[in-house]
């Protein structure tokens, strides 16, 4: 290890042994051989490696070897360092199957664009010296959406009425973020749940993770989209509903409640929660498998959502 790193190190004092120090890399093609210890000398900076970041979803943790929790050296901030990762895989949505890709250069774009907008994951693209291009990400100070309404213990009466108008108001704000990519010919590409984070401080809500692109889709927002109808209906339920899981005769369900393409989540709230106003519920039936008419832009969805938040707090 050059002596200036180790300096770098001996000066910060980070919580591992002198001994456990590794390697400096300045070529992050190998990513899988970059482990706890390492240093990354990107950009003109230092990155000790700290460990792979690891996706939580199913209760189940799914490791990214590509993306490293580090702490720069220069700074003692915490970051994250996604490394470039060339991967094309099919994704399934119901019956969809859609071809898509990671792009670096995607992100890296998004990056510069959304540079100062709390709405979004902060960070810059910079080049290894092997041509790599790595995501120099801040740590986003929050967690995520889902995880804060499963951890409340309200009844869904209770929730609707006291705590989702605050939510629908920042989830509304959200999707302007959206429309804002939009409007300059970009896409999330990847929106669920767990890419929605709270912000500890101010409770607004902060999108994370832009690499994924698509080759061919008739609309390319209509999976932006769809992704924001499926979060629409995770905080208007508390939760994901599911036929398997109600008793469908009692509550008059049929496959026209079910989500287009989950057929097994219901997206007629209002049968199963009867104060569900009528204009909430026609939003969320637009997902559902009985529509005839889908939002084709963010506009759209928000023309017909933003009323449904001024009903809910008059009544």
């Amino acid at each position: 290890m050059p002596e200036s790193v180790r300096a770098l190190l001996e000066r910060f004092r980070p919580p591992v042994s002198v001994r456990t120090y590794g390697t400096v890399f300045t070529d992050t093609t190998e990513f899988m051989n970059i482990g706890y210890g390492d240093v990354i000398a990107v950009g003109g900076r230092h990155y000790l490696v700290m460990g792979d970041e690891k996706e939580r979803r199913f209760g189940m943790e799914d490791p990214k070897f590509w993306v490293k929790r580090c702490v720069e050296l220069e700074s003692g901030l915490y970051r994250i360092l996604k490394l470039e990762f060339q991967e094309s895989f099919d994704q399934h949505i119901g019956a969809l199957t859609i071809t898509c890709h990671r792009s670096a250069v995607k992100e890296a774009r998004i990056l510069r664009l959304v540079a100062g907008d709390p709405s979004f994951m902060q960070g810059a693209g910079v080049k290894d010296e092997r041509g790599n291009l790595v995501r120099v990400l801040e740590r986003v100070a929050g967690r995520r959406l889902d995880l804060n309404i499963e951890d409340l213990h309200l009844d869904h009466r209770q929730y609707f009425h006291e705590v989702f108008p605050g939510i629908l108001e920042r989830f509304l704000a959200a999707c302007r973020a959206i429309s804002f990519l939009h409007g300059h010919g970009e896409t999330h590409g990847d929106i669920r749940r767990d890419h929605l984070y709270v912000d500890h401080k101010t409770g607004d809500y902060c999108w994370i993770d832009f690499d994924y692109g698509y080759d061919s889709v008739e609309n390319p927002f209509g999976l932006d989209l769809f992704g924001l109808g499926n979060i629409l209906c995770f905080i208007t339920g508390q939760g994901v509903h599911t036929i398997q899981d109600l008793d469908t005769g009692a509550l008059g369900l049929t496959e026209a409640d079910c989500a287009l393409f989950f057929r097994h989540r219901v997206v007629n709230l209002r049968k199963l929660f009867p104060y569900v106003p009528e204009d909430l519920n026609r939003v969320l039936m637009h997902y559902s498998a009985e529509s005839e008419v889908y939002y084709e832009s963010v506009p759209e969805l928000l023309a017909d959502l933003e009323p449904c938040l001024d009903h809910l707090r008059r009544a």
